[in-house]
């Protein structure tokens, strides 16, 4: 058997919204096991540096760069500093979202365009922009969500873009599977973040990150991480677009 198979001494990796939360936690867990890290945030800078201090502290490179992921000039311009920092890519971490919780009859074509340029267009840019500093192949893991399948309420288009995403992840895995690219995603169950707490209290996905399930405990952002890691080695390289879901097998009881 391999030794070390999760190792990732001497790799890159971008993980976008990397500030906080989730992606956060996979900053942490990439450094961890030894891969230099590039990280994108849009507006709390404390929050950044403190990030960057972390990981630093961890022994690996470590870029901080703010770009809002839903101004495609940011985006090259993101990519433009890995290339300047790192000179190539070996890990895209596509984490960044944000969205807007109204149902269809409240939305805005303004909230839809936002929700959908962060998390389904950003993902194929950047995506784009990686797999072309990947000269000797590499991994995309994007980030999404149960709601890509199950109706929650004022859940609309945030549910509709993670469901592009996950398309997105599909398409890509067999477009990029020739240059030595993986593409897949993972699914996370409702965690208690900023983002769940942006949820009314008493709503489901606010109840849902709260409670136990049946694993025996709440999912937490490191659990999601370590799943992100193992897609970023070698022991997962025969697996391409799938949606591994992280929840404690949350999503299979009716509540």
């Amino acid at each position: 058997m391999a030794e070390n198979s999760g190792d990732l001494s001497g790799k890159v990796a971008l993980v976008t919204g990397g500030s906080r939360g989730i992606g956060k936690a996979i900053a942490m867990e990439l450094a961890g096991r030894g891969a230099d890290i590039a990280f994108n945030y849009f507006r709390n800078h404390a929050a950044a540096r403190e990030v960057e201090e972390a990981v630093a502290g961890l022994g690996v490179r470590c870029l901080r760069a703010r770009a809002h992921l839903g101004d495609s000039d940011a985006i090259d311009g993101l990519f433009e500093k890995v290339a300047s920092e790192f000179g190539r890519l070996d890990i895209l971490v596509n984490n960044a979202a944000s969205g807007v919780m109204r149902s269809a009859s409240e939305l805005e074509e303004r909230h839809w365009d936002w929700t959908l340029d962060i998390n389904a267009r950003a993902p194929w840019k950047c995506a784009v922009a990686a797999a072309n500093l990947m000269t000797d192949g590499g991994t995309i893991v994007n980030l999404t969500s149960p709601g890509s399948t199950s109706v929650l309420p004022d859940y609309f288009v945030v549910g509709i873009s993670k469901a592009a995403l996950e398309s997105l992840t599909r398409y890509l895995a067999i477009e990029f599977a020739p240059r030595g690219i993986a593409v897949n995603a993972v699914s996370a169950g409702f965690i208690r973040t900023d983002a769940v707490d942006a949820f009314p209290e008493g709503s489901p996905a606010y109840e849902m990150a709260q409670r136990v399930t049946p694993a025996g405990r709440v999912v937490t952002a490191e659990d999601v991480a370590k799943v992100v890691a193992f897609l970023c080695g070698e022991d997962a390289r025969m697996i391409r677009g799938q949606i591994l879901l992280v929840d404690g097998g949350e999503m299979l009881v009716r509540r």
